[in-house]
């Protein structure tokens, strides 16, 4: 599933493992095959899964624990403003992947061409003026790292052509001294569909 989710999940992926332990990952990961027939790595894209799985093996409340820490060793509980959405982000390898993925001003250009509006490919590469081949490129590299999501489609000669958004409606990098602050406001999509915000907030 594209989406924050991915764009979260390597992460998460350490988080849980530096929590549990490698044997109880192993344990976790045979039982997220058993029950949904899914991966470790789909079952962190489908959160709610691996959450059924953590609350038979810790019950309710110790599923609910765990769950908050892992949330607070990837995000900046603290500064979370609660009342327009935005979220902070505090592990410094997604920061990394937002802050590297806006340095490439091509790819800026492209994020920026739907970030309210959902376009197609062929709309998004003829706005920012981008040469076909490396548009292309860089338009899939966006959609594979879960920055660029599909929202409707046309049907074209038979063919569904989907129009892609970006998962984030705002973004604001603070850098002051050593420390470097990404928060994002996820567009309204995400806040409903993002399933391992949507498990923490339940």
């Amino acid at each position: 599933m594209p989406g924050f989710d991915h764009v979260i999940a390597k992460s998460l992926s350490e988080v849980i493992e530096k929590n549990l332990g490698i044997k109880t990952v192993q344990k976790i990961e045979h039982r997220l095959f058993e029950k949904y027939g899914i991966s470790w790595s789909q079952s962190l894209e489908e959160f709610e899964k691996l959450d059924f799985v953590l609350k038979e093996l810790f019950g309710n409340a110790g599923a609910k624990g765990l769950e908050h820490r892992f949330c607070e060793s990837i995000f900046d509980l603290k500064s979370k403003k609660t009342n327009d959405n935005w979220i902070t982000i505090s592990d410094p390898s997604i920061n990394s992947t937002i802050i590297q993925t806006f340095g490439d001003l091509e790819r800026k250009k492209i994020i920026e061409s739907i970030i309210s509006v959902p376009k197609i490919v062929y709309e998004i590469i003829k706005e920012c003026d981008l040469p076909q081949t490396s548009g292309y490129r860089k338009i899939n590299a966006l959609i594979n790292d879960g920055f660029l999501i599909p929202t409707e489609f046309e049907v074209k000669e038979n063919k569904k052509i989907f129009k892609y958004i970006c998962v984030f409606k705002n973004l604001k990098i603070d850098i002051n001294s050593s420390k470097i602050k990404v928060s994002v406001q996820l567009n309204d999509s995400q806040q409903e569909q993002c399933s391992f915000l949507r498990t923490i907030k339940a």
